[in-house]
């Protein structure tokens, strides 16, 4: 209980020093065997350059929060909902099988408890994006069916905004069956453009207001 308490305090007080609007991301990362090699290598440089731009813009360094969920043999919360002053990027590692739709459950619960928390704090926030990034199929007796249902239904509630990114390799079938958007096919390993398309993108958004539309960058990192 102790720790609740604690854990509740910091969260108030985090909040208290930065009452800025929230532009929260959760990137579901495919780190299973198949991505091992350049793959994984070029992911974690990718995601250096999604720290590096986003810290570089005195907003949407404290308004744009990222969370990383890595599936590949077990589903692992590398990293919890931090701003992107705050973000260190991992080192990731690739081995085991994918089961993805496990790791599409955890990002859903993880958006459901981050909006229950800006609420308790009074923090008001921009509809969450989630990104789906991998290099393959889930596993045979993974929950994708159950997994894209919830995201279908969070679709059409706007509870969230569902992407996905196939990289050489993916079920696009699969991927087209789980979100509402068609799936963005990767230029070769971009991983770079694709995370500077992403950090430019939750600027525009972060110098915005809350429930304005607002026009993304062309994304150059996709296959047309």
């Amino acid at each position: 209980m102790s720790d609740q308490i604690e854990y509740a305090g910091f969260e108030a007080s985090e909040f208290a020093e930065n009452p800025e609007p929230r532009v929260p991301c959760v990137l579901l990362l495919d780190v299973s065997g198949s991505m091992s090699g350049q793959p994984i290598a070029e992911l974690n440089e990718g995601l250096v350059t999604l720290k590096d731009t986003l810290s570089a813009d005195s907003l949407a360094s404290k308004r744009a929060e990222l969370a990383i969920v890595t599936f590949g043999g077990s589903v692992n919360v590398i990293q919890d909902f931090v701003t992107a002053e705050s973000f260190q990027p991992p080192q990731l590692h690739a081995s085991g099988g994918t089961p993805m739709g496990q790791a599409i459950g955890t990002g859903l619960d993880m958006i459901v408890q981050r909006k229950d928390i800006y609420r308790s704090n009074g923090i008001s926030y921009y509809r969450p994006w989630i990104f789906l990034i991998t290099d393959g199929g889930p596993d045979s007796n993974d929950p994708w069916q159950s997994a894209a249902e919830r995201v279908k239904q969070g679709e059409a509630s706007k509870s969230f905004a569902f992407f996905t990114v196939g990289v050489e390799g993916a079920n696009i079938n699969i991927l087209a069956q789980i979100a509402t958007r068609a799936p963005v096919k990767l230029k070769g390993l971009n991983f770079r453009d694709l995370f500077l398309w992403l950090s430019q993108s939750m600027q525009a958004v972060s110098q915005s207001s809350p429930g304005d539309k607002v026009s993304l960058p062309p994304a150059g990192w996709a296959e047309i």
